[in-house]
């Protein structure tokens, strides 16, 4: 074989490489673009639905797509394509609307014209106070994030969609609220831990459709004490096996 022969070959094999990197980096974002984006708990405001260290996939097309259905959100079209509203109960990733560089999740209550008010720590919807009934308590931090009993509360909204909801301070402030009339093309979202929770009840406001990234489905991977998944050593006593592969509702 001749230096030349060899000059090429090894020439071809390094763009055959380069080729099939490329082509992964290009798969990899349409999946994420269109298809699934994988998401982190990063604060405790869905406890007990979700729990930070749960790692999840949200699916993109359950809403259609907007410009933040794209990284970096870059402005090439507004509203939706394809777009499909959120049901009452549907647990979503959005975008915060006074800082769209940063992801929120929680649970969609409040529909385009409905009226939202918490009186007393019940929730209403159009002057219809939301069942609500205590189930037990927790005494468990890792759920809780407290030492010490916690009272659960399952609510049943007018759809049927059934969860349960932690309330750590009784009378807390966000138990009584004005009434907030949700306006057209806008959604009113709240966390399931309704005493530690930044929501439309206070500077999330209402949530425009265009904001919204997709939908919660499946926790794939969770793993308690602030551990990262790629400290593989900390899996056996940090890992939390019985939430992995677990629906999210």
């Amino acid at each position: 074989m001749s230096v030349a022969d060899k000059s090429e070959k090894k020439s071809g094999g390094l763009g055959e490489t380069v080729s099939v990197i490329v082509q992964a980096l290009l798969l990899a974002l349409v999946i994420r673009t269109l298809f699934f984006q994988p998401f982190s708990i990063p604060s405790g405001s869905m406890r007990p639905t979700l729990l930070e260290g749960d790692y999840l996939f949200v699916t993109k097309w359950a809403y259609g797509y907007s410009r933040y259905s794209l990284p970096f959100g870059p402005n090439l079209f507004s509203g939706r394509i394809w777009d499909s509203p959120p049901e009452r109960g549907d647990v979503a990733v959005f975008k915060f609307p006074p800082n769209p560089s940063l992801d929120y999740i929680k649970r969609v209550i409040g529909l385009p014209g409905d009226r939202i008010q918490m009186r007393e720590g019940v929730l209403y919807i159009n002057d219809q106070a939301v069942p609500r009934v205590k189930v037990g308590e927790i005494d468990n931090p890792d759920i809780t994030e407290v030492d010490r009993p916690v009272a659960v509360y399952r609510e049943t909204l007018p759809n049927g969609v059934s969860y349960d909801t932690l309330d750590l301070t009784p009378n807390g402030l966000g138990d009584n609220t004005r009434e907030f009339v949700v306006p057209a093309g806008h959604y009113f979202m709240m966390g399931d831990n309704r005493d530690n929770s930044t929501d439309s009840r206070f500077t999330v406001g209402f949530v425009p459709e265009e904001n919204l990234v997709g939908r919660a489905n499946i926790i794939f991977f969770s793993i308690a004490g602030g551990a990262s998944p790629l400290e593989v050593w900390k899996w056996p006593s940090l890992m939390r096996p019985s939430r992995l592969f677990n629906w999210v509702s």
